[in-house]
C-alpha cells in the first residue's frame, strides 16, 4: 500500500449481490474515501531527511572550511622564528591574503531584517460577517443559494468581524477592472511601504533591490514598476515582480531578497507581499470557487533586508534558514488551486476538495526537510537511533518539532486547517495563538498573512533576543515553503502595528 493511500480515511460498504451484467451474482461493494492532513506521526519519507541533511551539508561546508584554513595557517606560523618571519618570503604572505579573501568572498553574510511593516486598511472598511452577507445580498451579484453558501462558510471559518474588504466589490453590477485592482494595489502596498520608510529612517534612493508578490493580479506596467514610479527608485534598481505563485510567494521574495544580496553585497532589499482581493473577487455560483470569497481579505506587508555587517545592530532578525517544498509534479497538487473561469465565463479562484489533502502532504515534506537544519542533536540521534534499532513495520520516533522553535507562524487559512496542524505537529495553544488571532482579525491576507503573525508575537512583546520564529506558509502549486528567523535583540512593542485600536 502507498504512502499515500495509508493516509486516507477508507470505508467500505457492502452492497448486496450484483444482480445484472457479467459479474451477476458476485459481491457488491463501494469504497468511500475521506481526504484530509496526513497523519504526520505514522510515517518519514526518509527522501525528505535525506534532502535535509544535503542542505545541512551545501550549507555548512563553508563553516567546516574555515577550522581547515586556521589550521593549516597556524601549523605553518607556529615553526616559524622571528628571524624567518623577517625573511619570509612576500609571495607566501600574497598567498596567504588571497585565500583569506576567497574565503571571506565566498562565504554567504548574514541576512537580517531591519524592519517590517504591516498595513492597517481604514475603519470604514471593516466588514463583519453579517454585513458581509447583507452587503452582497444588496449588491445583487450573488443568488440566494449562493449567499447561503458563503454565509455557512463564514460561520466555522474562524473569521471575526472585523476584517477588511475594499467598497468596489460590493457594487451592484460588479465586474472586475483593472482601475478597481490599481487603486486597492496602490492602498495597500503604499501604505505598507510609507510606515516601512518611517520606522526605519530609510530613504528610497537607498533601495538597490526591489522584490514585489502578488498572487492574481499581473498588470503591465508591473506592480513592481508602480513602486519605482511611485517612490522615485533609482535606475539601476534590480526589480522582480513575482506572479502567481500564491500564498506562500512572500517566503520565496525572501528567499529571493538574500540571494540578489549576496550577488549585490551592502545593499538594501525592499521586499512586498500583498493580494488583490478587487481582482480574485467571484460572483458566479460554483462553490469551489465561492470559497476565497469567504477568507480572503486585504492585506499586505513590506520588509526591509540587507547584509550590511553595519546594520547588525539595528535589525530585529537574522535569517537563518528557508526550505522549499513544490509538489507541482503531482496533477492532484497541481489542479488543487486554480484562477479560471467558470461556465458562465465568470473570472474566480478555484479551490478543490483535495487542496487540504494535498497541502497537508506538501507541509509533512517540507517538515521533513527542515527538521535536520533546526532540530537539537538530540532530537536527531534519538530519531537514528529508533530508526536502526525498530523493526521495519514499527512505527519511527517522531521528532519534537516544538524543541526547535519558540514561535510559530503558520499561514492563517481557515479555522480547519489550522485545527489540523495543531493536532498533526502536537502543537500548544501558545504556539497557535500568532495564527489563530490573525485569522480572526485579518482573515486570510495571503503572502502577508505570516507577518501579520509576526507583528501580532511583537505588539504583545513575546518575541525575545536568541528566539527562533519559524513562519511556514502554502499556496498553489502546491508548495509549501518555511522561513526560520533568529531575533538579535528583545522587541519591544512597536509605537506603530496594524493591532494597536483604530
Amino acid at each position: 500500500m502507498s504512502t499515500e493511500m495509508e493516509n486516507l480515511s477508507t470505508k467500505i460498504v457492502h452492497k448486496g449481490v450484483q444482480n445484472a451484467g457479467p459479474y451477476t451474482g458476485s459481491l457488491s461493494f463501494s469504497i468511500k474515501v475521506q481526504r484530509g492532513l496526513p497523519n504526520f506521526l505514522n510515517s518519514v519519507n526518509l527522501n525528505y531527511v535525506k534532502l535535509g541533511y544535503q542542505y545541512l551539508i551545501n550549507h555548512g561546508i563553508y563553516i567546516i572550511i574555515g577550522p581547515i584554513v586556521a589550521l593549516i595557517l597556524g601549523s605553518q606560523l607556529r615553526n616559524l622564528t622571528w628571524e624567518d618571519l623577517n625573511y619570509i618570503n612576500s609571495s607566501i604572505v600574497g598567498f596567504m591574503c588571497l585565500i583569506l579573501y576567497l574565503y571571506t568572498d565566498l562565504i554567504p553574510r548574514p541576512t537580517y531584517l531591519i524592519d517590517f511593516a504591516c498595513y492597517c486598511p481604514p475603519p470604514q472598511l471593516k466588514v463583519s460577517k453579517e454585513s458581509f452577507i447583507d452587503l452582497a445580498r444588496k449588491s445583487g451579484n450573488f443568488d440566494e443559494t449562493s449567499l447561503r453558501f458563503q454565509q455557512n462558510v463564514l460561520k466555522s471559518s474562524g473569521i471575526g468581524d472585523e476584517t477588511y474588504l475594499p467598497n468596489a466589490i460590493f457594487r451592484p453590477g460588479f465586474e472586475k477592472s483593472l482601475k478597481d485592482s490599481r487603486e486597492e494595489a496602490a492602498m495597500v502596498i503604499f501604505g505598507a511601504v510609507d510606515d516601512l520608510f518611517a520606522s526605519t529612517n530609510i530613504k528610497p534612493k537607498d533601495i538597490s533591490i526591489l522584490i514585489v508578490n502578488c498572487g492574481t493580479l499581473n498588470v503591465t506596467p508591473s506592480l513592481s514598476a508602480m513602486v519605482i514610479n511611485h517612490y522615485k527608485l533609482k535606475h539601476n534598481i534590480s526589480s522582480f515582480n513575482l506572479g502567481g505563485m500564491g500564498c506562500s510567494a512572500g517566503i520565496i521574495a525572501i528567499d529571493l531578497a538574500k540571494d540578489l544580496l549576496n550577488v549585490y553585497r551592502g545593499s538594501y532589499a525592499l521586499v512586498v507581499s500583498a493580494e488583490i482581493i478587487s481582482y480574485s473577487w467571484y460572483t458566479g455560483k460554483e462553490e469551489e470557487m465561492l470559497f476565497p470569497n469567504c477568507f480572503l481579505r486585504m492585506g499586505g506587508a513590506a520588509m526591509l533586508l540587507t547584509n550590511r555587517c553595519l546594520d547588525r545592530w539595528k535589525a530585529k532578525y537574522e535569517l537563518k534558514q528557508v526550505v522549499w517544498t513544490h509538489k507541482g509534479m503531482d496533477n492532484k497538487s497541481f489542479n488543487s488551486v486554480h484562477l479560471k473561469e467558470d461556465s458562465e465565463g465568470r473570472l474566480g479562484l478555484s479551490v478543490s476538495k483535495e487542496v487540504i489533502e494535498a497541502g497537508g502532504h506538501a507541509l509533512k515534506a517540507n517538515i521533513t526537510t527542515l527538521s535536520p537544519l533546526v532540530l537539537p542533536f538530540s532530537e536527531q540521534f534519538q530519531f537514528f537511533v529508533t530508526l536502526l534499532l525498530n523493526k521495519a513495520n514499527s512505527k519511527p520516533y517522531i521528532p519534537n518539532y516544538k524543541r526547535a522553535f519558540e514561535h510559530i507562524c503558520i499561514i492563517a487559512t481557515s479555522r480547519n486547517v489550522l485545527d489540523e496542524i495543531e493536532k498533526n505537529l502536537e502543537l500548544s495553544k501558545e504556539h497557535m495563538e500568532a495564527s489563530m488571532r490573525t485569522l480572526e482579525r485579518f482573515g486570510n491576507t495571503s503572502s502577508s498573512s505570516v507577518w501579520y503573525e509576526l507583528a501580532y508575537l511583537e505588539a504583545n512583546s513575546k518575541v525575545k533576543r536568541g528566539d527562533r520564529v519559524w513562519q511556514i506558509a502554502f499556496g498553489s502549486g502546491i508548495k509549501c515553503n518555511s522561513a526560520v528567523w533568529r531575533a538579535l535583540r528583545t522587541i519591544e512593542s512597536p509605537k506603530k502595528s496594524p493591532w494597536l485600536k483604530d
